[in-house]
């Protein structure tokens, strides 16, 4: 036994805050619900709760937010539990998504695990390192929060994450946050026969960004997807100006006047990179 470790011992008020966030089946809580559950004064609940985490039972998050660290854990006292439903709590009540790599890897979109979290919300929250994991959050406007679906992240928590189509549109437009673009095309690659064309361009028109449209007609033709009509639909929405294919890499690279692209990254690179 590490005798340098405190013991994790429950009093009274302890183990009813303990019992009583287990039976709402989320053991992750603010000094608010340790005021509610236990009735104590805000000052004493602050207090309380800051010794649970000097005892070890609990792991704060951040300021004020904390989690039950599991009986099953022995004296570890440190514990993060599920990065999604900590990234969703530190979004607080703000509309928020799991999104970018994120999501690519919640839709298995990808093959190399990932360090960051990524979580889009129309509000500007901070950075934050949690146990090593960090967390990053894109601000959005709000008219662009759409293309979201439930997913259970654990048996008791539901997270929001971009759905299928969605993902891919996001990464289409911030590719910097999904490791590059060949990275969201082999992605696309990976999940090529769930994929809705038809979804993807209207996700692409309601986001009325050129840059995408153009991304995603190049990556439609690429990969042969047979959807005549989304192709149509992207054509038509067609300026005359030119963006970059990867807007990571150097502006270089010969223009591609059918879909008003700089391919900064060559298409047969693109084909290599996803059957490998």
């Amino acid at each position: 036994m590490n005798s340098d470790k405190p013991l994790k011992t429950l009093g009274t008020q302890a183990a009813r805050l303990v019992t009583t966030l287990h039976d709402r089946g989320n053991t992750i809580f603010s000094n608010a619900d340790v005021q509610n559950i236990t009735g104590l004064t805000p000052k004493a609940a602050r207090n309380f709760a800051a010794a649970l985490v000097r005892r070890g039972v609990t792991t704060r998050l951040k300021p004020g937010l904390f989690i039950l660290v599991p009986y099953e854990l022995g004296s570890e006292c440190e514990y993060m539990g599920n990065p999604f439903v900590v990234a969703r709590e530190l979004a607080g009540d703000a509309s928020y998504y799991i999104s970018h790599a994120s999501a690519m890897e919640l839709h298995q979109m990808v093959t190399q695990p990932q360090l960051v979290v990524y979580v889009t919300s129309p509000r500007s929250i901070r950075p934050r390192m949690v146990l090593g994991t960090e967390f990053r959050f894109v601000r959005c406007k709000p008219n662009r929060i759409f293309g979201i679906t439930d997913h259970w992240a654990t048996r008791t928590q539901t997270i929001r994450v971009s759905d299928l189509a969605r993902t891919i549109i996001d990464g289409l437009e911030q590719s910097e946050y999904c490791g590059g673009f060949t990275e969201v095309a082999k992605g696309f690659w990976m999940r090529r026969d769930d994929i809705d064309p038809d979804r993807l361009v209207d996700y692409a028109l309601r986001m009325n960004v050129g840059a995408v449209i153009r991304r995603l007609g190049f990556l439609l033709e690429t990969f042969e997807v047979n959807a005549p009509h989304a192709l149509n639909r992207l054509h038509e929405r067609l300026t005359a100006s030119y963006a970059v294919l990867d807007p990571m890499m150097p502006d270089e690279g010969k223009y591609l006047a059918r879909w008003r692209l700089r391919l900064n990254v060559e298409p047969e690179e693109l084909e290599s990179v996803v059957r490998t």
